[in-house]
């Protein structure tokens, strides 16, 4: 069986429908950014870390065993995509997922995953 079609024939019905639901400009490049931040496995572990609860830097090092430095900068690329944010408390920064949709997307993922 083959994957591909066996004759060449356009539906132009359908491509209209297609081209429809693709966004322009800009926005089809932060999605691109957005999903390409998601695409690696430490800053998958720092977020799955604070679906749940805020954690500080130190934590997240704790937990990836990476240095503050390393986890600082993973954070940044989260930061500048709009998937996480922070507050200030005394000397330390908690980071959180920006809002439920981060987690929804994560959640999503994961099950989809574990249903293959």
């Amino acid at each position: 069986m083959s994957e591909i079609c066996s004759t060449y024939k356009e539906h132009s019905d359908r491509i209209a429908e297609a081209v429809k639901r693709i966004p322009k400009g800009d926005e089809i490049l932060e999605t691109a950014d957005f999903f390409d931040a998601l695409g690696n496995p430490t800053r998958l572990k720092i977020l799955m870390a604070i679906m749940d609860a805020e954690l500080c830097t130190c934590d997240l090092s704790a937990i990836t065993g990476l240095s503050t430095s390393a986890i600082s900068h993973q954070l940044r690329i989260l930061k500048d995509r709009k998937i996480v944010n922070y507050r200030k408390k005394g000397k330390n920064v908690y980071y959180h997922l920006d809002d439920e949709h981060i987690a929804t997307i994560l959640r999503t993922a994961l099950n989809h995953i574990k249903e293959s």
